[in-house]
């Protein structure tokens, strides 16, 4: 198998030459669609709390990621503590909106990708990377020497500047966005961020330009691509259709996790609507909205591996 692009870029100069360009945004931070332009560099915070240095909440094998991402060993994640984006009802609240987490400089993220990859991992999973890229960058110039060489997967909440993510063209392997909402409304009520479903759908089909379709080898693990989330929220059914409709017309082969996982989280019995979970039928209707748009390539939730079968 030949090496991860990334590799070669780091061998070119080019991955350098992204790193600097991406640590220069943070003197006036615009690296996603918050656009604070405080400068980072002198710990000067914005949305996403984060000055110069990224915080780690956790890292380990991960094994409830998608069947692709996960194989036999796990996915290498990286829980970046913080966010940019900030939804009430984030189920990992304590790391979202808490910032709860440890500063981590280059070096110790380098140490973290190569002990994943010692582990067996199949994949670098950066999990909420959207206000750490320039960090990331860092860290990979200093590991890549070290003999890194997994697919790397940014696991977003789509809520991603396509200017940054230009830098990452030729890096990043596989993308993992959430497209949650369609609706600005939806969004400015539970995100703060009216914006979200037009930075989405660019976000997206950046993605999407960059790495086409997932591509999965004859393991049944994932090498490059897309696959994109969507939670199934409560009564937004009609913004569900909407998103499907979208991913459908990007392409038919979009590999697609309709999540059935809601559950009230962080502050959402402050908002009637989010005070449940979703029903078996929204659930259902969903993914009788992804057949009827045409969504071929569907996520199953592998529990045999969760009862020790292969």
């Amino acid at each position: 198998m030949s090496p991860p692009s990334y590799v070669k870029k780091f061998d070119s100069g080019e991955l350098q030459s992204c790193a600097e360009k991406a640590r220069k945004i943070l003197r006036c931070c615009t690296l996603c669609p918050r656009r604070c332009r405080v400068d980072r560099l002198q710990k000067k915070l914005g949305i996403c709390r984060t000055g110069a240095l990224a915080r780690v909440y956790s890292y380990s094998p991960h094994f409830g990621e998608e069947s692709p991402l996960v194989g036999s060993n796990g996915s290498g994640t990286i829980f970046f503590s913080s966010c940019n984006l900030g939804c009430v009802f984030c189920q990992n609240y304590e790391i979202s909106h808490l910032g709860e987490g440890v500063e981590a400089g280059p070096g110790q993220l380098a140490a973290i990708m190569l002990k994943l990859q010692e582990q067996g991992c199949h994949n670098i999973n950066f999990v909420t990377p959207s206000h750490v890229v320039p960090q990331i960058l860092d860290a990979l110039v200093e590991a890549v020497p070290l003999g890194l060489n997994l697919p790397l997967v940014y696991n977003s909440s789509g809520y991603d500047s396509v200017e940054t993510l230009r830098l990452l063209d030729g890096i990043i392997d596989i993308y993992m966005p959430d497209f949650k909402f369609w609706k600005k409304e939806s969004a400015r009520k539970f995100t703060n961020a009216a914006d979200y479903p037009e930075a989405a759908q660019k976000t997206v089909a950046e993605m999407f330009r960059q790495v086409g379709d997932l591509r999965i080898d004859d393991q049944g693990i994932a090498t490059g691509g897309l696959l994109v989330r969507h939670l199934v929220m409560p009564d937004c059914l009609d913004e569900t259709k909407a998103i499907l409709t979208f991913l459908a017309k990007l392409s038919k082969r979009t590999y697609t996790n309709i999540m059935d996982q809601y559950r009230p989280c962080g502050k959402a019995f402050e908002f009637p609507q989010l005070g449940r979970m979703i029903s078996k039928e929204e659930h259902d209707t969903a993914l009788s909205y992804a057949r009827d748009v045409g969504l071929t390539r569907l996520d199953r939730k592998d529990w045999s591996r969760f009862l020790g079968r292969h």
